[in-house]
């Protein structure tokens, strides 16, 4: 494979823009195709599902349980044996391929990727088929990318052609497509990637529209203007959107952390979260139905013709609620119901994107505040679909934080400049307030967690996972007001320090004092005689939080050039608790890169556990112990065990059979959980005495 790579590079010469085209023209029309394919085979699943089986089955509710719960069994093993960056909505993986591995994701993904989530999404899993798209169309691009032998920053910008490519063919929508791929993953604009990018999003618009027709993803009424005082109704609606939002994404990550901390397999998680979303949807027509919802609540008592509106993508709930089909109940119902029904499908370990379950929700709830509103204020012309279309924009903004892309999706949805308004205004106000309440987005908070921050698409902010707590200096050196400035300048010279805080006779913070003030009482007073450290001092110093990150505290000292923040309790601003300072940034950057490189050993060793089944541990070889000072081959390893390294002082080694083993040796083992236990007793147990002969 690698000789014909060669070969095909050099028969087949292309300067390097014309090259950048070709394969930005391929990706597009490849995604494309691989979208249309997607698309149908959700279908042909969908049917098979809530059709074919039930025809052989008969046409009995309990296969609402049955149904998802086979989805989950089929589409775990495949994520969990076969390619783990499928799980889940798979945007977040792309975008630590761009910013830790120059864009270089592997080419089963496409394969798993696009199983896992058709069989997901086509037995009602919650979730939605952008995001696979998006996903399959990043690891196209790396993949014809690194098939090229390009450079990294080539590969990432055929990643970014492949995610604007899938966009464009799901909602047949190229400029939002475009948008999305530069916002969210790259999150920079370059003049020299735009080309291309806006070249494979119409290649895979053109392929979509030739397989799966000309028309918008979502037929929307047109939009009337009303009243001015509407705008305000809109800004109202973007708060509430950013709170919806963030109870979106608060819901979907504790359902993560609920089955991530459950230890069972991880293959047979998906069919538990597919068993308690065939639950909801079981119970969703007989709990709201009788009183609520008689009518529409009941589609999802003949599954044979109906699925529950709580399973599946809702692409059909979603357009009833902008043509305002939909009654006030139902809207509130799924409301709530939506987002949990996503929890359990995407939190389980399923596969599926949350861009469709973003635009449900905020339809819902645009769709019942425009209800509201139109009853509370009927002469206003207030049309509940309008509202329902600027909430879908809010809630995905609020959640994903790409309002250009909220608003443009939208737009070329409707086709309809007079929206556009309403739509900037709701998006906005959306985007702000949850910024202001939930710092991470939808998409970076898994990455968050791992200690992976971005700025501009680069993991380049370690200090984001390093908290003021953990490298303050407690207990730090201060003076006193009263403090003759001439007292002052012995202790800069006794101590080396440049600063110090200045505490009252309770060691309560009054301010704080520097060399630069020392100098700048010289420059304006010329005689410091009769000065004090009162006169001179800061008297409302910038400060820090211990619970805040390095980060934060780094971009308050680095615009006013200061060099040491006092650290004080957020109940009690003058309560001083330690200072921090910029060698101790240093200290923290390299605290930070260390817990990061922990954390992607880790996430490769959990990968081992997943394909292999067995766990990856280090064991401290102790003094004294069996293998102590023995060589490799002279241990008695059990035989399920493997030592694959060592770690020493001066770095890891490759271990052979002559390697003599010290005390303070950490041994990198694979093994099943029996054998682990004996290999800790080797290097922790003294070895056994033999019997001396009479």
């Amino acid at each position: 494979m690698r000789a014909l790579q060669l070969h095909f590079n050099e028969k087949f010469y292309l300067p390097e823009a014309h090259l950048l085209w070709l394969t930005a023209l391929l990706i597009g029309v490849g995604t494309g195709l691989g979208a249309v394919l997607f698309i149908q085979l959700i279908d042909m699943v969908e049917w098979a599902a809530f059709t074919g089986l039930p025809s052989l089955l008969g046409n009995h509710r309990w296969l609402l349980i049955l149904i998802p719960t086979l989805g989950g069994m089929i589409a775990g093993p495949i994520i969990s044996f076969f390619a783990s960056e499928a799980k889940g909505h798979g945007v977040p993986e792309v975008m630590q391929a761009i910013a830790l591995r120059g864009g270089r994701i592997r080419p089963r993904v496409v394969v798993a990727k696009i199983a896992a989530s058709a069989v997901c999404i086509g037995t009602g899993g919650s979730a939605g088929r952008e995001g696979p798209i998006v996903q399959v169309g990043a690891a196209l691009g790396s993949t014809v990318g690194q098939w090229l032998n390009m450079s990294d920053r080539r590969i990432r910008n055929l990643v970014a052609c492949g995610a604007a490519a899938g966009i464009a063919a799901t909602f047949n929508a190229p400029i939002a497509g475009v948008i999305f791929s530069l916002e969210i993953i790259l999150g920079e604009l370059h003049m020299g990637d735009l080309g291309n990018v806006v070249l494979s999003a119409i290649a895979a618009s053109v392929i979509s529209r030739i397989f799966l027709g000309d028309t918008p993803a979502f037929i929307v009424p047109e939009y009337t203007q009303g009243s001015p005082f509407n705008l305000l109704l809109y800004a109202l609606l973007g708060v509430l959107a950013a709170l919806v939002a963030i109870a979106f994404i608060r819901m979907l990550y504790a359902a993560e952390d609920l089955f991530d901390n459950w230890h069972a397999p991880e293959y047979l998680k998906p069919a538990v979260g597919g068993l308690l979303l065939g639950l909801l949807g079981y119970a969703y027509p007989m709990l709201l139905g009788d009183v609520f919802l008689p009518t529409e609540a009941r589609l999802g008592e003949f599954i044979a013709a109906n699925v529950p509106h709580v399973m599946g993508a809702g692409f059909d709930t979603i357009e009833h609620a902008l043509v305002g089909q939909a009654s006030l109940g139902l809207l509130i119902a799924l409301l709530a119901l939506k987002p949990l029904a996503t929890s359990l499908t995407l939190g389980s370990g399923n596969s599926g994107g949350v861009f469709a379950p973003a635009l449900f929700t905020g339809a819902a709830l645009g769709g019942a505040f425009g209800n509201l509103a139109a009853t509370a204020f009927p002469g206003m012309g207030i049309a509940p679909g309008a509202f329902a279309l600027v909430g879908m924009a809010a809630v995905f903004a609020g959640a994903a934080r790409a309002p250009f892309t909220a608003i443009l999706i939208v737009f070329e949805m409707t086709d309809d400049y007079r929206i556009i308004l309403p739509l900037m205004t709701g998006v906005i106000v959306s985007m702000l307030v949850a910024s202001r309440l939930h710092p991470e987005s939808i998409y970076t908070l898994k990455l968050a967690r791992r200690g992976i921050r971005f700025l501009r698409g680069r993991d380049i902010d370690v200090l984001e996972g390093v908290r003021v707590a953990e490298i303050m200096v407690p207990q730090p050196q201060t003076v006193r007001p009263e403090t003759p400035v001439e007292a002052l300048v012995t202790r800069f010279i006794a101590t080396g320090m440049h600063g110090f805080p200045v505490v009252d006779e309770n060691g309560r913070l009054e301010g704080i004092v520097s060399l630069r003030d020392y100098r700048q009482a010289q420059n304006r007073y010329g005689s410091l005689q009769g000065l004090t450290v009162a006169d001179i001092m800061e008297r409302a110093p910038i400060v820090a939080y211990p619970d805040e990150t390095v980060s934060q505290a780094l971009r308050r000292m680095a615009p006013r050039d200061i060099s040491r923040l006092p650290v004080v309790s957020r109940d009690d601003p003058r309560q001083l608790l330690g200072l921090i300072r910029r060698n101790d940034i240093v200290r923290a950057y390299e605290v930070g890169a260390t817990r990061r490189d922990e954390h992607m050993i880790q996430g490769n060793r959990n990968k081992i556990n997943q394909l292999t089944g067995l766990d990856t541990t280090e064991v401290r070889v102790l003094a004294g112990s069996a293998c102590d000072g023995q060589p490799m081959r002279a241990i008695p390893w059990p035989e399920n065990c493997l030592v694959v390294a060592i770690e020493r002082p001066a770095g890891a080694i490759i271990p052979h059979g002559a390697e003599i083993l010290r005390a303070g040796d950490v041994l990198l083992v694979i093994s099943d959980h029996a054998s682990l236990e004996k290999v800790r007793a080797l290097c922790s147990q003294p070895p056994p005495e033999t019997p001396s002969s009479a």
